[in-house]
């Protein structure tokens, strides 16, 4: 089935990817700089849970598109003698990305048995430890490209046990910003890493000052309508940045995470695969510079489980094969997407009769790729304007659909929940 998703052999496609990134060094090599939100590439990002991938596993996320990595860099694994810090896992890690061209998000997180009794630290000699580990990663990797971000879902209890403190957070950020600032100033900063859409926790940092030194809000829609229905909570984001945005400061809105779990009983696996390349189509659309979708691997192997089947590639390591991971439609979706919109910009949004169709336009110096998909759950006709022509018309999982072709100004495309990209030979 592999072979059939995407034209190719795994091996034609992994020389094709490779000869892209080595001629492009320079535009996906190791930067500061946020992603341009108009390139549909540079902000394409995936979650990890690994310093040490297995042979192949980072080569074959890479010829998926992915252009970031996000991984958390652990306290209680890197500090385990007060003040002595090692980082030689990470320092492997970030070996391995550069290779690649990838560039790291690394979550400053979680609790450190050493200080606050284990709990998130709460107090001011807490927050100092945790300031002095930060600013020791931020200088171990200074000028290396990291994306930093400060904590993971902080107003969840989850992870801030026993419950969530936005004050006690908004002190432990602004504590750590302020010293990353001061002693690694080149260096960006994020967060916090939002788990859902209400922003009552952000603005008690914003409150605070915190957002001074940041980059950009991190949220985690995870919204179960659809990529789509993300819209409202980045809106809603970009009001409060207006509110308490410094001037002149450029504060970005970015999906930090999210994803879908190809659960059984809740989202089939085309499905999920559908739903990862609207996200990042929807993202560009919406002027996100940053996407995470979670996950790369699935957690386990019971379908039955959530969260065990956010991967795109299925959990076990297949030693010496093409795919060291068996693919799921989602892998081909992001591969299909990446493969299709290199080199391209996003220009504008096409009106449709409908707003459940969405029509996209990217171009490069000389050509057009249409993108289309709709939200309704009937698949339904329509036109669209278009230069005369033939198209060539590729499905979400890079399966090759018949041609159309183009003699009166409108292409009539039958559109469904899977994005079609459209290319005049």
């Amino acid at each position: 089935m592999a072979a059939q998703m995407i034209p190719g052999t795994p091996r034609f496609l992994a020389t094709l990817w490779m000869t892209f990134l080595l001629g492009n060094a320079a535009v996906y090599g190791l930067e500061t700089s946020l992603p341009d939100p108009s390139d549909p590439i540079a902000g394409m990002g995936v979650n990890i849970h690994f310093t040490d991938a297995q042979p192949g596993e980072l080569e074959m996320l890479s010829r998926a598109g992915f252009r970031w990595i996000r991984m958390d860099l652990t306290w209680s694994e890197t500090e385990k003698t007060p003040g002595v810090y090692d980082f030689s896992a990470y320092d492997r890690l970030m070996a391995s990305l550069d290779k690649l061209h990838l560039r790291p998000l690394l979550i400053l997180d979680y609790t450190n048995v050493l200080y606050d009794n284990g709990e998130p630290s709460h107090t001011d000699e807490g927050r100092a430890a945790f300031a002095r580990w930060a600013v020791a990663a931020t200088t171990h990797f200074k000028d290396r490209g990291v994306l930093w971000e400060i904590w993971n879902e902080p107003n969840g209890g989850w992870f801030w046990k026993p419950k969530p403190n936005a004050d006690d957070y908004a002190k432990l950020a602004l504590t750590v910003s302020q010293a990353i600032r001061k002693a690694t100033p080149g260096e960006r900063i994020v967060g916090p890493a939002l788990n859902g859409t209400k922003l009552d926790f952000v603005e008690v940092l914003a409150k605070a000052g915190v957002l001074a030194d940041w980059s950009g809000i991190t949220i985690h829609p995870y919204l179960h309508g659809g990529p789509e229905s993300y819209g409202s909570a980045y809106d809603a984001t970009r009001q409060l940045i207006k509110k308490y945005a410094l001037p002149g400061q450029q504060l970005n809105v970015m999906c930090g995470e999210s994803g879908y779990s190809s659960v059984e009983g809740e989202l089939d696996e085309e499905a999920q695969g559908k739903y990862l390349a609207r996200l990042f189509l929807f993202d560009v659309m919406s002027e996100v510079p940053l996407t995470i979708w979670y996950d790369w691997r699935d957690d386990g192997e019971n379908p039955r489980d959530r969260e065990s089947n956010f991967g795109i590639v299925r959990h076990d390591y297949l030693a010496g094969a093409a795919d060291v991971f068996d693919p799921k439609p989602a892998y081909y979706a992001a591969q299909t997407y990446s493969l299709q919109l290199v080199g391209y910009r996003f220009s504008k949004k096409i009106k449709t009769d409908s707003p459940a169709d969405i029509v996209l336009s990217f171009t490069d110096n000389t050509s057009e790729c249409l993108v289309a998909w709709t939200t309704a759950p009937i698949t339904h006709q329509v036109k669209i304007p278009a230069r005369v022509g033939t198209y060539a018309v590729t499905d979400y999982d890079g399966k090759i659909q018949t041609a159309l072709t183009n003699s009166d100004g409108t292409i009539t495309l039958r559109l469904n929940g899977g994005p079609q990209y459209l290319k005049l030979r």
